[in-house]
């Protein structure tokens, strides 16, 4: 099916494109009634996650409202873990929480490795009815947790505001952490190859926790992992988002993806010359869009001028807060559109 609107392939591709698609992370989630009303019906992230009908319903809406340039499949990068066999809750107000965690080789042996596509077919299914919904009107984008993201949590059991768990792990284990990171790297592949086989047009992969890390640290436990995924994944675009990593931006620059994610701590001028020929995509902080708009008019405007038209994918710097006003979202968007 040939794409409506392809601003965001094109960006991806470093193609010229007419003016800078645009999106935000988090689209699809607490900061629209529509989504909270699915949300309620459902009685569970959890739940909504795993109905392919209500996530296919929630990724359609910010398309509608707030007028985005692509959707993003509406799921949680720890169904690889889940996948992996080890199931984690969503405690209201704490975040995600695993019963069972990774402690030793015989752990890491346990894991499952197979049937990964019918364990995530919920997932699968869930773009399939997306793509149906959107009807070609925009890309949709799946995605997945980084390798050592994925690794914080399998380690650690929850958020942590350090991970010194998992960090331990790297210094006193780093066979086994090796071990424990190639085995989510395998697992991950598989996954993102059913989602762009489901209709994925791009794929991003977040590395959410990469900021903790030292650069010497990420050299080796995080990068040839998403080296990895980069090279298996040929057939769309890939955006690596490692936030907090800006120490590791000209080395995540030489992997082989299409289009760099910069948080807003990441300079832009900056981020050009250590990253001259990728898309770069970014990097509002979210914390603007609390603003009055005149505010948020000045950021968006210095934004769009110091990234220039060209390979570039307008964003936040991380996902929207959920306290955020839709209408504040919308108008980050529309300036974005009318520029």
């Amino acid at each position: 099916m040939n794409l409506k609107n392809d601003l965001l392939l094109r960006a991806a591709r470093g193609e010229e494109v007419e003016r800078a698609p645009v999106w935000t992370m988090r689209q699809a989630g607490r900061i629209l009634k529509e989504y909270r009303e699915v949300r309620a019906k459902a009685g569970s992230f959890i739940n909504l996650a795993k109905s392919p009908e209500m996530a296919a319903e929630v990724t359609i809406q910010p398309v509608d409202i707030l007028g985005v340039d692509a959707a993003i499949i509406f799921s949680d990068i720890l169904v690889v873990p889940e996948a992996m066999d080890l199931p984690y809750e969503m405690v209201e107000k704490k975040g995600p929480y695993f019963p069972k965690t990774v402690k030793s080789k015989a752990d890491i042996d346990a894991l499952n490795v197979n049937d990964i596509e019918d364990r995530l077919s919920y997932v699968i299914e869930a773009i399939k009815l997306t793509k149906e919904g959107l009807g070609g009107r925009v890309p949709l984008i799946g995605f997945a947790g980084a390798p050592f993201t994925i690794f914080c949590y399998m380690i650690e059991g929850n958020g942590s505001k350090t991970f010194s768990k998992a960090k331990k792990m790297l210094y006193t284990q780093p066979e086994l952490s090796h071990a424990l990171l190639q085995k989510i790297t395998d697992v991950t592949i598989t996954y993102l190859k059913a989602q762009i086989n489901a209709g994925a047009n791009l794929i991003q992969v977040f590395d959410s926790w990469a900021g903790i890390l030292s650069p010497a640290q990420y050299s080796e436990f995080a990068t040839p992992y998403i080296g990895q995924i980069c090279e298996a994944i040929q057939q769309v675009p890939i955006t690596v988002f490692a936030k907090g990593a800006y120490f590791a931006r000209e080395e995540i620059g030489k992997l082989d993806c299409q289009v760099v994610g910069l948080d807003w701590n990441m300079d832009i001028a900056e981020s050009r010359l250590l990253i001259p020929n990728k898309t770069l995509q970014g990097n509002l902080d979210p914390c603007v869009l609390y603003a009055e708009k005149p505010e948020i008019k000045k950021n968006v405007e210095a934004m769009l001028r110091a990234f220039g038209k060209q390979k570039y994918i307008a964003n936040l710097g991380h996902g929207v807060y959920p306290d955020t006003e839709p209408d504040k979202v919308k108008y980050f968007i529309d300036l974005v559109k009318s520029s």
